[in-house]
């Protein structure tokens, strides 16, 4: 398998897990569910033993009535037929009963695993690498993953304790008819060789495409309402289409090699059949074996062909399953972006210290930028449309590092601190807002899981929320989200902002958190926003220039530096940029 264990900060995916990731991850697995496992493989074992008796029996039966025989011999011999197929059900239901739970244990563990690492992830991270790949991680691998180990690795266990034990009694039965059951082995080992070296890299690759498709549809439903005011429907039309084209190549790779080995194989396993029972009746007609062994022999030499076909089958799903475990497993390669030292702040003083960064490599989209924001001071950043606000005010709320120069609050940088940590000093709230499956409260309860019913209304009122709350049908214990009670885009933000008054920052950044709201509610909303937040440090990114007017300062942001910084009426008497910026905004 190709692939990497390494985040490269420049990359566009998430990383992959290396083949022997994969392998330690499996082996570990096995090792912790060891005991299910030996039991499980018991049953099969115990159910395959049974399995032997018809074959066994008709052979018997062959060979009585050949030698004449009374009819009480032949319903005993039918008898013993039917109470080995009826112990052979039993067996191979409760065998496959266990390996199913084992399955759906493992695929738990999995999954719970996958979540808690994605929780995780940086976000700078999962920004760098998009949601598509993290889309299809979470939805194709995971249901292919899924597949295989509530599936696959019961059908595997079945196979090989089949085969096994169905070989071993062939050979007990008559070796010298079963000679023929190996004539198909070469066949077989040359296309399954063939398969598996060119079969990984191009479900890799399959997968992959995956990843693009979904975030090329996901952005473009996202930005639907852009792409119709642009009039960009064609190019994106066209760019689904080269992602269409490129997933449509990638499965047709994998459907020709499967289109070839799967022939081979079966011919390769239905051979013997053939063979056996042409070389067994030469051995009859010589006089060397009897018509009942050769029938015996037969039917056990056609009963592995079920267990080779189930076997070869899932090994094709097991590539598919592999790909998808690398792919999951791999979330857990992304190095952390912190490194927390322990100090504490000694305060809310945050300051920005000739800060500069970049996206790529030799592209700052900040310069030198420097900030001194006193506890409790309201700094509104304005400017251009491009200019770098939002970026100084990821870096302002510790999302990701300076390329140079630091950001330290209470003299400690933010990137020492860890999440947990930072999230108490500085809260970052965007325009961007989600609202989960659950109940209002549940909602709330995120940002502080310990609060009382009382801190929840008192935050929702904080943000003019606690009205329209109070009026859903079940109050905070109405179920949101989806296939729940739909909140309206405002409420979405407001709850949002409710969030972040229980999180309890000293210090906000607030990314034009209120710009989905009307104008008016946007007014209103930020002086009860005002309210709430006073005493604290409050970092306003917005187009909407009232912001700025209410603020203690303004810094002008253009072309990734600071160009003015000051307060409303000192930046209007300056006549600068802030000054024209000020003018077009009261003439719209």
């Amino acid at each position: 398998m190709s692939a990497t264990s390494t985040a490269d900060p420049t990359r566009r995916t998430l990383p992959v897990a290396t083949l022997a990731s994969v392998r330690a991850q499996t082996r570990e697995l096995l090792r912790e569910h060891r005991r299910a496992l030996l039991a499980v493989i018991g049953l099969h074992a115990v159910a395959a033993v049974a399995g032997l008796a018809a074959p066994f029996v008709v052979g018997r039966l062959v060979d009585e009535v050949t030698r004449g025989t009374a009819y009480a011999t032949v319903d005993r011999l039918v008898l013993w037929l039917a109470g080995a197929i009826l112990a052979q059900t039993v067996l191979v239901w409760a065998a496959r009963r266990a390996s199913f739970r084992l399955g759906e244990r493992v695929f738990a563990q999995l999954r719970e695993q996958f979540m808690t690492r994605v929780m995780a992830l940086p976000l700078s991270t999962v920004e760098r690498a998009g949601t598509g790949d993290l889309v299809s991680r979470t939805t194709n691998d995971v249901e292919a993953l899924s597949h295989v180990v509530r599936f696959g690795i019961p059908s595997i266990f079945v196979a090989v304790v089949t085969l096994t034990i169905t070989v071993a009694a062939v050979a007990a039965t008559g070796w010298l008819v079963a000679l023929p059951v190996v004539v198909g082995v070469p066949i077989m080992w040359a296309s399954t060789r063939r398969y598996l070296r060119f079969a990984p890299d191009g479900y890799l690759r399959e997968r992959a495409t995956y990843a693009v498709m979904n975030g090329v549809v996901t952005e473009t439903v996202d930005g639907a309402r852009t792409v119709d005011a642009l009039g960009l429907a064609a190019r994106r039309r066209r760019r689904i289409d080269e992602a269409l084209r490129a997933s449509y190549d990638a499965e047709i790779y994998t459907l020709r090699l499967r289109l070839i080995w799967f022939p081979q194989v079966e011919f390769a396993y239905l051979l013997p059949v053939a063979v056996t029972l042409v070389w067994g009746g030469w051995l009859v007609s010589q006089g060397q074996t009897t018509a009942g062994v050769v029938t015996a022999v037969a039917l056990y030499v056609h009963q592995l062909a079920s267990p080779l076909d189930e076997l070869l089958m899932w090994l094709d799903e097991i590539q598919v399953g592999a790909t998808s475990l690398a792919r999951v497993i791999g979330i857990a390669d992304v190095p952390a972006d912190r490194t927390a030292t322990g100090q504490e702040p000694a305060d809310a003083h945050l300051v920005v210290d000739d800060v500069s960064y970049a996206y790529r490599s030799g592209r700052d989209v900040l310069r030198g930028v420097s900030l001194d924001l006193a506890p409790g001071e309201r700094l509104a950043i304005v400017g251009p449309s491009g200019a770098g606000k939002s970026t100084l005010g990821r870096l302002m709320a510790g999302v990701d590092g300076p390329r140079l120069g630091r950001i330290d609050v209470g003299g400690v940088r933010l990137v020492d601190l860890d999440l947990d940590r930072l999230r108490g000093e500085v809260a970052l709230v965007t325009q961007e807002h989600h609202v989960f499956v659950g109940t209002l409260a549940d909602n709330l309860l995120l940002a502080r899981p310990e609060a009382p019913p009382a801190d929840l209304l008192a935050a929702l009122a904080a943000v003019d929320a606690r009205e329209w709350a109070q009026a859903l049908p079940e109050g905070l214990d109405t179920a949101v989200g989806s296939g729940g009670h739909v909140l309206t885009t405002a409420q979405s933000q407001q709850l949002a902002l409710a969030r972040l008054v229980l999180a309890d920052p000293h210090t906000l950044v607030l990314d034009e958190a209120t710009s989905l709201l009307d104008p008016r509610a946007a007014r209103h909303l930020e002086r009860s926003l005002a309210a709430v937040v006073t005493g604290r440090t409050v970092v306003a990114i917005a187009h909407r220039l009232h912001t700025a007017h209410d603020a203690d300062r303004v810094c002008v942001v253009d072309a990734g530096r600071v160009s003015e910084i000051g307060s409303h009426d000192e930046l209007i008497a300056a006549n600068g940029a802030y000054a024209a910026l000020w003018r077009s905004w009261r003439d719209e």
